[in-house]
């Protein structure tokens, strides 16, 4: 193995492949990245960002299904690295269902369990699978590592996990697993590189907001809860998910518009959110754009932070207080006028912004008061790297990480 330095990170969603290349080393260096958009739409795109500022790239390109997406991304890895420079590839996978609370190397008995977690995650595993079987066969000496966004909530409290539906649905392994592990890692690694090892093991409430959103409560290192619970769909109002709702809508909605299952799930996953609110986009600066013109678009921005804030509320309660809350996602990184809306009138709980700070997105964007307000840039590829490089050998991954 003392030839393969490049590790690959891959992030397969339903209409997407995100993927980067790293060099091991001290700490890992990203040579390349790229990312596969809009696969099964009429008309795909490819970004790609070399190691330097100015080396990107977009494209757009013909019609993709997700076969023609893969074959493209083998020729990506194939124009980028050789097989026997690769170390390892490493997948996030959304769901890892009840049993897998670590990282785990892609056997064939893995492979076979996540084949029985389909009903738990239709809209991403058949495609992750699908690609980590492509790989396998093009690349039959690399292993490949399962990284799970479920992870980093697996031993939530109990009561936590619970869902309130007939008990005899536990023993099928039916409870809130919660989502955005990878991101929460990787935030939580770096709220203790820059403020401490006891603020990272104080209370804290991490907010991943982005066109896929939740918000975390963590202590001692710990997930205690998080917004998201038995699937992805739930918790806040997303870009096009609905978030939590009444389940009475299902029969209602199956009464009076003869919905089905599947048309409720779409609805409810696709149609629904800040897009369905809108009635234009689920893109919050689309939003802000029109937001004076446009009461529908005015709603949703307002719905989106209310909610927010609501849930930030609920994972202060959780922790008993809060010394830190993060923002990160595109939302929560890039949107200073959101973060403001959100934090105003959460003053009862030590939470202020500095304006200034806050308008130019600094690190620390809080008013000198009792509780923290932190931006950070999540990096869920590099936290599939990391994980890998760990997986690889203890020792190399503890070099690969910053000073």
């Amino acid at each position: 193995m003392a030839s393969r330095h490049h590790i690959l990170a891959i992030n397969a969603g339903s209409s997407s492949i995100k993927f980067a290349l790293y060099q091991i080393g001290h700490p890992l260096r990203r040579l390349h990245s790229g990312s596969l958009d809009r696969i099964g739409q009429a008309e795909a795109r490819m970004l790609v960002q070399g190691p330097n500022a100015g080396d990107r790239r977009s494209d757009l390109v013909a019609a993709l299904d997700q076969p023609q997406a893969i074959a493209i991304l083998i020729d990506w890895i194939n124009a980028h690295t050789t097989a026997q420079a690769l170390a390892a590839i490493g997948h996030r996978l959304v769901h890892g269902g009840p049993n897998y609370s670590a990282p785990q190397w892609l056997s064939a008995a893995v492979i076979a369990d996540l084949q029985q977690l389909l009903p738990l995650d239709p809209a991403h595993l058949p495609t992750t699978l699908a690609l980590i079987d492509a790989l396998g066969q093009h690349f039959p000496d690399v292993p490949q590592v399962a990284c799970f966004d479920t992870a980093f909530h697996h031993a939530l409290p109990r009561v936590a996990q619970l869902l309130a539906i007939p008990r005899r649905y536990q023993t099928l392994g039916l409870r809130r697993f919660g989502f955005h592990g990878l991101s929460y890692e990787f935030l939580l690694g770096e709220l203790r590189r820059l403020a401490g090892t006891e603020a990272a093991q104080g209370r804290v409430i991490l907010a991943h907001l982005g066109n896929g959103a939740s918000v975390a409560a963590v202590r001692n290192g710990q997930s205690i809860d998080t917004s998201m619970g038995f699937t992805p769909a739930s918790g806040l109002p997303m870009g096009t998910r609905a978030g939590d709702i009444d389940p009475g809508l299902v029969g209602y909605l199956a009464r009076t518009e003869q919905m089905s299952p599947a048309q409720f799930n779409q609805m409810v996953t696709e149609q629904s959110g800040l897009l369905g609110v809108s009635g234009t986009s689920a893109d919050l600066r689309n939003l802000l754009a029109m937001e004076s013109q446009s009461p529908a678009a005015a709603d949703a921005i307002e719905l989106f932070c209310y909610q927010v804030k609501k849930w930030i509320g609920a994972m202060a309660a959780a922790l008993g207080g809060v010394d830190t809350l993060v923002f990160a996602g595109g939302i929560g990184e890039n949107a200073p006028e959101i973060r403001a809306r959100i934090c105003q009138g959460l003053e009862f709980l030590g939470i202020a912004l500095h304006p200034q700070r806050n308008a130019d997105s600094n690190a620390l964007i809080s008013a000198d008061g009792r509780v923290q307000v932190r931006v950070i840039a999540t990096d869920e590829a590099l936290m599939i790297a990391r994980t890998v490089a760990h997986l690889l050998d203890p020792a190399v991954e503890r070099a690969t990480k910053e000073p």
